[in-house]
């Protein structure tokens, strides 16, 4: 039997609580074996923030999942040159390991921009998506995916940057030991 192992893609620039909760409520209610963490280079659909490195961000996921076992860090696309896209990425994943049955788990921001994916339609055939819920988007779709409900959390990664830049807490949007680099590396500021 296979294994069966969730990708969450993402900046994580910083990786924050709502990103543990998405995988934490995936890997129970779809069964699956592992979650591992997939920081991309260069997301397709964002502007790159050069002010913290993928080595900052990369140091900051692996604070971030410290004590679960059941998470793990995917590291293919770091070292990937290039645009990050998930079609490339499934492709070099599923021919590396063939013993490992993918998901790719996606918020409702995604599912909405799933016609607009690289080789979409071949992706389909590659790879399993698991959706989530995410405030203020819908989970329809053409497209076959997996709905897993999570707790609505609304916090975001570019909320704890500017909160940040502008003195705020971030305190419980992040785990200590995110919170500590951020402090010590003095990002965001």
């Amino acid at each position: 039997m296979k294994k069966k192992v969730g990708l969450l893609g993402g900046t994580f620039n910083p990786p924050h609580i709502g990103h543990l909760v998405i995988a934490q409520q995936v890997l129970e209610k779809a069964n699956l074996d592992e979650i591992r963490f997939l920081p991309n280079l260069v997301p397709p659909h964002k502007e790159n923030d050069e002010t913290v490195t993928a080595e900052q961000r990369l140091r900051m996921l692996e604070g971030a999942i410290i004590g679960n076992p059941k998470f793990d860090i995917e590291k293919i696309e770091l070292q990937m040159e290039g645009t990050s896209y998930t079609y490339d990425t499934v492709k070099a994943l599923t021919e590396r390991d063939a013993d490992i049955d993918y998901s790719f788990i996606i918020g409702g921001d995604m599912i909405e921009y799933l016609p607009k994916w690289y080789r979409i339609a071949d992706l389909m055939g590659m790879v399993h998506f698991i959706g989530v819920n995410r405030p203020s988007y819908s989970h329809e779709t053409p497209y076959r995916v997996e709905y897993v409900e999570v707790p609505n959390l609304s916090i975001s990664s570019s909320y704890i940057r500017d909160s940040v830049k502008n003195n705020k807490s971030i305190r419980y949007l992040v785990t200590d030991e995110v919170y500590r680099i951020i402090k010590e590396e003095k990002l965001y500021g």
